[in-house]
């Protein structure tokens, strides 16, 4: 299938994927982080400070900090605020001493209605010993929290229960403790009840599956209860596989009813050789924010809050590029279950391929960068037909001889008209896999061999030449020898500067040659100007890119 005009394009896949017939099974799709970006002041400060929880709707963030100025003392809770979720964060301001005192209080979770608040407290009359977990209430939102109540002997014990978590069905409270019958150090628990007006059962070990020797702590949950993000706690044993000190980790399920799987690292994006804790992610899965003390934190104990994009991978077929066989191959797997294209609404799917994923493709694509200057991109990836595609406009080429190899004897691509290299500055990007000399790789229909290589060593000869008398003509030869059976990438920049050739990224020659031919034909890849015998190309050659600028490698 080709797609000639990508707006064109946008509208047919909408009317056509309204007819599939939807179905499958669960999926979880896959995801990466963007670069952790440190909030700064007035969020962080000279103390340690946790994010504990943002609010649905991205404009509250509960932290909590080590005796920052004008709390009660020890472990506060606070708020901070912003107007939307593109401005910056306001002032943190005390929660008030009905949640406060001189001992550790911190939140785990909040209702998604704002009206229960659950908390971990030590030092609190009544408690059961070590930190306990306690539930905040209040009628409406612009109430005022009402008394914290401990949850009873049932879900609290004598050791520590703390970082509370509850399941979007509010039928699971997840917490982590260092009670008898786990498996060493913190483990992650589970109490259940059977509706939301019933109290809390006997809590159970979440399993050998999600624990360790290890400390499992500092829990979260996605708003639709398929990832579970926890890391060790600083001082405790570390899980194996990390990155040297506290990271972060996560275990997910394919719905609700089912198990959680073995945890994962988070990845060195978001990890670090320093401390890396408290995962939590915002409501609609496009953030996750955590404390760290890798360098450029403002210091304490847990470090600063940062917070990295969650970003799907978009880029089914990996190559770098959004383009329109990224959203065949979307279309290829509709309806099912393959975690590699379900990747909405939350970056890592709900379970199936469909509609929700197509958006975010295509929110994604919009926000690509689209490279006007890019002329012509042959991706020379065909198996069959006689059609080389252009997949940044509408120069389809012509396989010759069989599409998808360079034989040496017959096999080689026919553009039509792209670019006169008299009229604009231009570069010309390719990756080749070559073996034998004396061969051109591409060339100018009529005109010049603007590639080739060299008899008898292999070397990278570039031949775009000057526009007649007065201005003499000398192939730039590459003292590089390509033909060793490597891919290697090659780039050709022309502009007023004079002609250059890069080899895997690396300048390797260049002269001052700027007056050059004036012609309107097309290319050939693969074979000579003139299709001479010994001229066609064996090996390989494929993401030819031609650009009206002069590109930086």
């Amino acid at each position: 299938m080709k797609w000639l005009n990508c707006e064109k394009m946008k509208v047919l896949l909408v009317v056509f994927v309204t007819a599939i017939v939807l179905g499958g099974e669960s999926a979880k799709g896959d995801f990466t982080f963007g670069e952790p970006v440190n909030l700064g002041s007035p969020v962080n400060s000279s103390v340690s400070d946790i994010p504990d929880y943002i609010t649905a709707d991205g404009l509250e963030m509960y932290l909590n900090s080590l005796n920052r100025p004008g709390g009660y003392g020890s472990y506060d809770e606070w708020i901070t605020t912003r107007e939307t979720i593109d401005d910056e964060w306001e002032e943190p301001v005390n929660l008030g001493q009905i949640i406060n005192s001189s001992q550790n209080e911190g939140v785990g979770y909040m209702s998604d209605d704002g009206l229960e608040l659950y908390l971990h407290i030590m030092g609190w009359p009544g408690g059961y010993g070590g930190f306990d977990i306690y539930v905040a209430r209040r009628t409406t939102k612009d109430d005022a929290w009402g008394e914290p109540l401990n949850l009873g002997p049932v879900v609290n014990s004598s050791s520590w229960d703390a970082c509370p978590w509850v399941s979007p069905d509010g039928l699971e409270l997840y917490f982590c403790s260092n009670r008898s019958g786990g498996y060493g150090s913190d483990d992650i628990w589970i109490s259940r009840r059977a509706t939301r007006n019933d109290t809390w059962e006997e809590p159970t070990n979440l399993g050998s599956i999600v624990n360790s020797s290890a400390s499992e702590c500092w829990l979260s949950m996605s708003s639709d209860g398929l990832i579970l993000f926890f890391s060790e706690e600083i001082s405790k044993p570390i899980r194996p596989g990390g990155f040297g000190n506290v990271d972060m980790w996560m275990t997910r399920r394919a719905s609700i009813s089912d198990s959680w799987s073995i945890p994962v690292n988070l990845g060195s994006i978001v990890n670090s050789s320093r401390l890396d804790c408290r995962p939590l992610p915002s409501h609609d899965g496009s953030t996750l924010f955590f404390c760290s003390t890798r360098p450029g934190n403002l210091g304490g104990y847990y470090g600063d809050i940062y917070q990295a994009p969650i970003i799907p991978i978009v880029d089914f077929n990996g190559d770098c590029t959004l383009d329109c066989s990224d959203i065949c191959d979307l279309l290829e797997h509709w309806g099912t279950d393959n975690s590699l294209y379900d990747i909405g609404p939350m970056p890592w799917g709900d379970g199936i391929v469909d509609m929700k994923d197509l958006e975010v493709f295509i929110s994604y694509w919009e926000q690509q960068e689209h490279d006007t200057s890019l002329l012509a991109y042959w991706k020379l990836d065909e198996t069959q037909g006689t059609i080389a595609y252009d997949s940044a406009d509408c120069h389809d080429g012509t396989w010759h001889g069989g599409p998808g190899s360079f034989d040496g004897i017959d096999n080689y691509v026919s553009t039509p008209f792209v670019l006169n290299p008299a009229e604009t500055d231009f570069g010309v990007s390719l990756w080749v896999k070559a073996t034998s000399p004396g061969q051109t790789i591409f060339s100018q229909i009529a005109t010049a061999n603007w590639l080739s290589l060299d008899r008898p060593n292999g070397r990278l000869v570039v031949d775009v030449p000057s526009a007649g008398i007065g201005f003499p003509s000398q192939p730039l030869v590459a003292d590089v020898v390509i033909a060793d059976g490597l891919w290697h990438q090659i780039a050709l920049v022309c502009d007023d500067m004079g002609r250059s050739v890069y080899i895997d990224s690396m300048l390797v020659a260049t002269d001052m040659q700027t007056e050059l031919v004036d012609c309107n034909t097309g290319f050939y890849i693969g074979c000579g100007k003139n299709r001479e015998a010994d001229s066609f190309f064996s090996g390989g050659i494929k993401d030819v890119k031609i650009y009206n600028r002069a590109v930086t490698p």
